[in-house]
């Protein structure tokens, strides 16, 4: 059964997850436009962070950081090689938006690589099929060749 619970990135059990996504970010684009946190600064003010779990298994992560502008960027969304298939990424990214639009977010922001960097197309595909739209950059941000802007405006639920 997946479960998905708010965690301490930095905890020995998540170890592999933030490693492995730390490694897909450090090859698929160039070191300059990698904007991965490591477990530490997830760890960080500002930030949470939620594991998900299949049993007693870690296979995937995400995070949140509120930004001063009133939006929420999502962070380090990443599911495990041997779990990929199966849904988690949106379903990591539904819970991710629940969250934010439960806590008064106007917007979901985030950053990942550009249409040229063939590792991050599945993620733009996923981003575009749940409603995020192109933008330009995101606060902290500058324009970069190597990045992808995208937003996703959230309405209060009724």
């Amino acid at each position: 059964m997946i479960e998905i619970r708010e965690a301490d990135p930095t905890a020995d059990a998540l170890r592999p997850v933030i490693e492995a996504h730390f490694a897909h970010s450090e090859t698929a684009g160039p070191a300059e436009s990698n904007h991965t946190m490591d477990a530490d600064a997830l760890a960080g003010n500002g930030i949470r962070f939620w594991a998900m779990f299949d049993g007693d298994q870690a296979v995937g992560c995400g995070a949140l950081k509120a930004l001063p502008d009133g939006t929420v960027e999502v962070k380090s969304v990443h599911i495990v090689a041997q779990a990929r298939g199966r849904g988690l990424a949106r379903k990591m990214m539904n819970h991710l938006t629940d969250v934010a639009r439960a806590e008064g977010a106007k917007a979901l922001v985030l950053e990942t690589g550009a249409a040229h960097l063939p590792d991050y197309l599945a993620a733009r595909k996923l981003y575009e099929r749940l409603g995020y739209s192109y933008c330009g950059p995101i606060f902290g941000y500058e324009d970069d060749p190597n990045s992808a802007f995208m937003r996703l405006a959230l309405e209060p639920r009724n």
